[in-house]
Protein backbone atom coordinates (compact mmCIF):
# COMPACT_ATOMS: atom_id res chain seq x y z
CA UNK A 1 0.00 0.00 0.00
CA UNK A 2 3.10 2.52 -0.49
CA UNK A 3 3.99 4.73 1.87
CA UNK A 4 0.27 5.59 2.83
CA UNK A 5 -0.25 2.62 5.34
CA UNK A 6 2.41 1.11 5.88
CA UNK A 7 1.45 -1.24 8.61
CA UNK A 8 -1.74 -3.37 8.62
CA UNK A 9 -4.27 -0.32 9.60
CA UNK A 10 -7.47 -1.66 11.50
CA UNK A 11 -10.61 0.08 10.41
CA UNK A 12 -14.28 0.02 12.32
CA UNK A 13 -16.89 0.42 10.79
CA UNK A 14 -20.45 1.43 11.98
CA UNK A 15 -23.53 0.34 9.90
CA UNK A 16 -26.38 -1.00 10.75
CA UNK A 17 -27.06 -2.30 6.57
CA UNK A 18 -25.76 -6.32 6.69
CA UNK A 19 -25.01 -5.72 2.90
CA UNK A 20 -22.49 -2.60 3.35
CA UNK A 21 -21.06 -3.90 6.34
CA UNK A 22 -19.92 -7.10 4.44
CA UNK A 23 -19.02 -5.38 1.69
CA UNK A 24 -16.76 -2.66 3.12
CA UNK A 25 -15.02 -5.24 4.68
CA UNK A 26 -14.49 -8.03 2.53
CA UNK A 27 -12.86 -4.71 0.29
CA UNK A 28 -11.02 -3.56 3.36
CA UNK A 29 -9.29 -6.46 3.91
CA UNK A 30 -8.68 -7.11 0.47
CA UNK A 31 -6.98 -4.10 0.27
CA UNK A 32 -4.37 -4.99 2.96
CA UNK A 33 -6.57 -3.39 5.73
CA UNK A 34 -7.85 -5.27 9.38
CA UNK A 35 -11.85 -3.98 9.44
CA UNK A 36 -14.26 -4.85 11.65
CA UNK A 37 -17.99 -4.09 11.66
CA UNK A 38 -20.36 -3.42 13.91
CA UNK A 39 -24.66 -2.76 13.14
CA UNK A 40 -25.20 -0.10 16.08
CA UNK A 41 -23.62 2.29 18.52
CA UNK A 42 -23.78 0.51 21.89
CA UNK A 43 -22.02 -2.64 19.83
CA UNK A 44 -19.27 0.19 18.45
CA UNK A 45 -18.67 0.81 22.32
CA UNK A 46 -18.19 -2.45 23.06
CA UNK A 47 -15.50 -3.34 20.06
CA UNK A 48 -13.95 -0.13 21.14
CA UNK A 49 -13.14 -1.52 24.65
CA UNK A 50 -11.68 -4.83 23.02
CA UNK A 51 -9.25 -3.39 20.66
CA UNK A 52 -7.26 -0.27 19.13
CA UNK A 53 -8.92 1.12 15.83
CA UNK A 54 -7.25 3.45 13.79
CA UNK A 55 -10.17 5.29 12.34
CA UNK A 56 -13.62 4.35 12.54
CA UNK A 57 -15.83 4.67 9.49
CA UNK A 58 -19.77 5.89 10.71
CA UNK A 59 -22.94 5.92 9.49
CA UNK A 60 -25.29 8.65 10.03
CA UNK A 61 -28.75 6.85 10.47
CA UNK A 62 -28.36 4.35 13.28
CA UNK A 63 -30.66 2.65 15.38
CA UNK A 64 -30.30 4.11 18.97
CA UNK A 65 -27.92 6.96 19.08
CA UNK A 66 -27.43 8.54 15.42
CA UNK A 67 -24.18 9.03 13.77
CA UNK A 68 -23.93 12.52 14.89
CA UNK A 69 -24.38 11.63 18.56
CA UNK A 70 -22.15 9.17 18.96
CA UNK A 71 -19.68 10.95 16.45
CA UNK A 72 -19.33 13.62 19.29
CA UNK A 73 -19.01 11.39 22.03
CA UNK A 74 -15.87 9.88 20.27
CA UNK A 75 -14.77 13.20 19.52
CA UNK A 76 -15.14 13.78 23.16
CA UNK A 77 -13.25 10.81 24.53
CA UNK A 78 -10.21 10.34 21.49
CA UNK A 79 -9.15 11.57 19.01
CA UNK A 80 -9.58 9.27 16.59
CA UNK A 81 -10.44 9.88 13.12
CA UNK A 82 -13.61 9.36 12.04
CA UNK A 83 -15.03 9.15 8.28
CA UNK A 84 -19.02 9.50 8.35
CA UNK A 85 -21.60 8.17 5.82
CA UNK A 86 -24.84 9.06 4.70
CA UNK A 87 -27.66 8.44 2.38
CA UNK A 88 -28.77 11.93 2.80
CA UNK A 89 -26.35 14.29 0.39
CA UNK A 90 -27.76 17.56 2.26
CA UNK A 91 -24.98 20.46 3.09
CA UNK A 92 -26.76 21.10 6.78
CA UNK A 93 -25.91 17.08 7.67
CA UNK A 94 -22.45 17.92 6.53
CA UNK A 95 -21.61 21.36 8.23
CA UNK A 96 -22.81 19.52 11.39
CA UNK A 97 -20.84 15.91 11.22
CA UNK A 98 -17.77 18.54 10.46
CA UNK A 99 -18.87 20.44 13.20
CA UNK A 100 -19.18 17.36 15.32
CA UNK A 101 -15.58 16.58 15.05
CA UNK A 102 -15.53 14.08 11.79
CA UNK A 103 -12.42 14.40 9.62
CA UNK A 104 -14.44 13.77 6.17
CA UNK A 105 -18.12 13.09 4.87
CA UNK A 106 -19.06 10.79 2.08
CA UNK A 107 -22.66 10.69 0.71
CA UNK A 108 -24.22 7.44 -0.07
CA UNK A 109 -24.28 5.78 -2.96
CA UNK A 110 -20.19 5.66 -2.84
CA UNK A 111 -17.89 3.38 -4.47
CA UNK A 112 -15.64 1.42 -1.74
CA UNK A 113 -12.71 2.24 -4.21
CA UNK A 114 -13.15 6.07 -3.24
CA UNK A 115 -13.81 5.02 0.69
CA UNK A 116 -10.15 3.34 0.93
CA UNK A 117 -8.77 6.51 -1.30
CA UNK A 118 -10.85 9.22 1.63
CA UNK A 119 -9.34 6.49 4.80
CA UNK A 120 -5.71 6.96 3.04
CA UNK A 121 -5.94 10.77 2.76
CA UNK A 122 -7.24 10.95 6.44
CA UNK A 123 -4.18 8.64 7.67
CA UNK A 124 -1.44 10.34 5.94
CA UNK A 125 -2.44 13.54 7.04
CA UNK A 126 -3.38 12.63 10.23
CA UNK A 127 0.32 11.54 10.81
CA UNK A 128 2.05 13.98 8.67
CA UNK A 129 1.72 16.17 11.48
CA UNK A 130 5.16 17.33 13.36
CA UNK A 131 5.07 16.02 16.67
CA UNK A 132 5.09 19.51 17.88
CA UNK A 133 2.12 20.07 16.35
CA UNK A 134 -0.12 17.33 18.22
CA UNK A 135 -2.54 18.32 20.63
CA UNK A 136 -1.49 18.60 24.43
CA UNK A 137 -3.25 17.44 27.13
CA UNK A 138 -3.64 20.32 28.56
CA UNK A 139 -7.23 20.74 30.61
CA UNK A 140 -7.24 24.70 31.05
CA UNK A 141 -5.67 27.00 28.92
CA UNK A 142 -6.05 30.65 30.15
CA UNK A 143 -5.16 33.87 27.44
CA UNK A 144 -5.50 37.54 27.36
CA UNK A 145 -7.97 36.83 30.39
CA UNK A 146 -9.68 34.18 28.49
CA UNK A 147 -9.92 30.37 29.84
CA UNK A 148 -10.48 27.38 26.95
CA UNK A 149 -11.85 24.60 29.22
CA UNK A 150 -10.95 21.76 27.37
CA UNK A 151 -12.97 19.08 29.88
CA UNK A 152 -15.92 21.26 28.82
CA UNK A 153 -15.10 22.04 25.41
CA UNK A 154 -15.73 26.19 26.71
CA UNK A 155 -14.33 29.32 26.53
CA UNK A 156 -15.14 31.44 29.56
CA UNK A 157 -15.06 34.94 28.98
CA UNK A 158 -12.51 37.24 31.55
CA UNK A 159 -15.98 38.05 33.17
CA UNK A 160 -16.46 34.60 34.36
CA UNK A 161 -19.50 34.51 31.68
CA UNK A 162 -19.43 30.60 29.56
CA UNK A 163 -19.53 32.31 25.79
CA UNK A 164 -20.75 30.48 22.55
CA UNK A 165 -18.77 28.59 20.50
CA UNK A 166 -18.78 26.23 17.48
CA UNK A 167 -16.89 22.93 17.47
CA UNK A 168 -15.05 24.08 14.68
CA UNK A 169 -14.49 27.24 16.34
CA UNK A 170 -13.32 25.14 19.60
CA UNK A 171 -11.12 23.17 17.61
CA UNK A 172 -9.15 26.13 15.48
CA UNK A 173 -8.81 27.73 19.20
CA UNK A 174 -7.46 25.08 20.93
CA UNK A 175 -4.40 24.41 17.95
CA UNK A 176 -3.94 28.61 18.83
CA UNK A 177 -4.01 28.51 22.33
CA UNK A 178 -1.82 25.47 22.27
CA UNK A 179 0.99 26.76 20.07
CA UNK A 180 0.97 30.57 21.01
CA UNK A 181 3.38 32.52 18.95
CA UNK A 182 3.87 29.99 16.47
CA UNK A 183 3.13 31.20 13.03
CA UNK A 184 0.49 28.50 11.90
CA UNK A 185 0.02 28.09 7.94
CA UNK A 186 -4.11 27.52 6.59
CA UNK A 187 -3.10 23.95 5.99
CA UNK A 188 -1.09 23.27 8.89
CA UNK A 189 -4.97 24.50 10.49
CA UNK A 190 -7.01 22.65 8.13
CA UNK A 191 -4.85 19.75 9.37
CA UNK A 192 -5.41 20.29 12.99
CA UNK A 193 -8.78 20.72 12.84
CA UNK A 194 -10.80 19.18 10.11
CA UNK A 195 -8.04 16.56 8.70
CA UNK A 196 -9.93 16.79 5.24
CA UNK A 197 -7.73 15.78 2.32
CA UNK A 198 -10.04 16.50 -0.60
CA UNK A 199 -10.42 19.69 -2.12
CA UNK A 200 -8.60 21.95 1.32
CA UNK A 201 -10.63 24.98 1.75
CA UNK A 202 -8.03 28.12 2.66
CA UNK A 203 -10.94 30.32 2.69
CA UNK A 204 -12.72 28.17 5.12
CA UNK A 205 -10.11 28.93 7.93
CA UNK A 206 -10.17 32.65 7.02
CA UNK A 207 -14.02 32.69 7.94
CA UNK A 208 -13.59 30.90 11.42
CA UNK A 209 -10.74 32.88 12.08
CA UNK A 210 -12.86 35.71 11.67
CA UNK A 211 -15.57 34.21 14.09
CA UNK A 212 -13.10 33.59 16.64
CA UNK A 213 -11.85 36.99 16.83
CA UNK A 214 -15.30 38.77 17.23
CA UNK A 215 -15.94 35.92 19.88
CA UNK A 216 -12.84 37.46 21.52
CA UNK A 217 -13.40 40.73 21.03
CA UNK A 218 -10.14 41.04 18.84
CA UNK A 219 -10.90 44.28 16.17
CA UNK A 220 -10.18 42.39 13.13
CA UNK A 221 -8.90 45.62 11.87
CA UNK A 222 -5.62 45.56 14.05
CA UNK A 223 -5.92 42.31 16.09
CA UNK A 224 -4.31 42.30 19.68
CA UNK A 225 -5.13 38.24 20.20
CA UNK A 226 -4.93 36.46 16.57
CA UNK A 227 -2.31 37.81 14.39
CA UNK A 228 -2.43 37.66 10.84
CA UNK A 229 1.00 36.63 9.17
CA UNK A 230 0.93 37.59 5.74
CA UNK A 231 1.84 34.76 3.07
CA UNK A 232 2.16 32.45 6.20
CA UNK A 233 -0.98 32.20 8.03
CA UNK A 234 -1.90 33.20 11.72
CA UNK A 235 -0.41 33.35 15.35
CA UNK A 236 -1.74 33.87 18.46
CA UNK A 237 0.33 36.87 20.08
CA UNK A 238 -0.64 36.49 23.55
CA UNK A 239 1.33 33.90 26.50
CA UNK A 240 -0.97 31.05 27.32
CA UNK A 241 -0.90 29.73 30.85
CA UNK A 242 -1.38 26.28 31.20
CA UNK A 243 -1.81 25.63 35.00
CA UNK A 244 -5.08 24.71 36.69
CA UNK A 245 -6.96 28.21 35.33
CA UNK A 246 -10.34 27.63 38.01
CA UNK A 247 -10.89 31.37 38.68
CA UNK A 248 -13.68 31.94 36.35
CA UNK A 249 -15.13 29.13 35.19
CA UNK A 250 -17.83 28.55 37.43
Amino acid sequence: MGTTLERSDHILVVDDDAEIRTLLTRYLEKNGLRATAVGDGKAMWRAMAAGAFDLVVLDLMLPGDDGLTLCRQLRAKSDIPILMLTARGDETDRIVGLEMGADDYLPKPFSPRELLARIKVILRRTRSLPPNLQPVDDTRLRFAGWVLDSARRQLVSPSGEATPISGVEYKLLRVLVTHPNRVLSRDQLLDLTQGRGADPLDRSIDVQISRLRQRLGDDPRSPALIKTVRGEGYVLSVPVDSSDATEGTG
